[in-house]
């Protein structure tokens, strides 16, 4: 299992990054992305203080450790350059916190995200079937979550992926370590969101996919 979203104390999670790497590889994780909340105000701050550490931590605890942000409930405008901003400053890959319908997100959040080239969309809501077509061209991959309220559009989401040909990746967003989902609740909540089962052999390979992009990278 990959998870390419989860939070630590830096911002609104309830663990340092030690004991989450640590819990991920205990639940059977392959690899964990940390991917604090940020703006322009923390960005820089929190990768100056995670990027350090990685290959330490994936050495001493034997997991594939890889750092980058979310930027949340950045104003639309502002997007581009905030992910230019978090790319100079080292981010191995980039989330965009998406219009999910239970936070106010801002509208044109996804549209200005996947315009930027960000890596991930997350939990983008009812996103429109154009911003997926766009989505799939530029290679953003949409996320399906395990976390509760953002995943009650999981199914729409995972629906219209599949009709454009956009990537889906399977993310549990982690805050607390009871986030950290076993395999076979994730696969059940792919089935939950009325997806086949060799859907979690798809979601597995794309991550896969951009877990070794961002690994060859460094």
């Amino acid at each position: 299992m990959i998870n390419f979203h989860s939070h630590t104390t830096f911002s609104d999670g309830e663990l340092i990054p030690v004991e989450l790497i640590r819990r991920a590889k205990v639940r059977g994780y392959k690899a964990i992305g940390i991917s604090d909340h940020a703006d322009h105000t923390n960005l820089e701050f929190m990768l100056e203080k995670l990027l350090p550490i990685k290959e330490k931590y994936s050495t001493h605890l034997d997991i594939d450790v890889v750092v980058g942000v979310e930027l949340t409930h950045v104003p639309p405008s502002l997007i581009p350059g905030s992910v230019d901003l978090a790319r100079k400053r080292g981010a191995e890959y980039v989330i965009v916190h998406g219009e999910t319908i239970v936070e106010p997100v801002a509208k044109g959040t996804n549209l200005a995200a996947i315009e930027a080239g960000v890596d991930i969309l997350a939990h983008p809501g009812l996103i429109s079937p154009q911003e997926v077509r766009l989505a799939a061209q530029k290679g953003t991959y949409l996320e399906l979550t395990t976390r509760k309220g953002h995943a009650y559009t999981n199914g729409y989401v995972a629906k219209l992926a599949l009709e454009h040909g956009a990537k889906l990746l399977l993310n549990d967003d982690a805050h607390a370590p009871s986030d950290l989902l076993p395999q076979e609740l994730r696969k059940k909540i792919l089935l939950g969101a009325g997806l086949v089962e060799d859907a979690w052999n798809l979601v597995c390979k794309h991550a896969e996919e951009l877990l070794q992009k961002i690994l060859q990278i460094r």
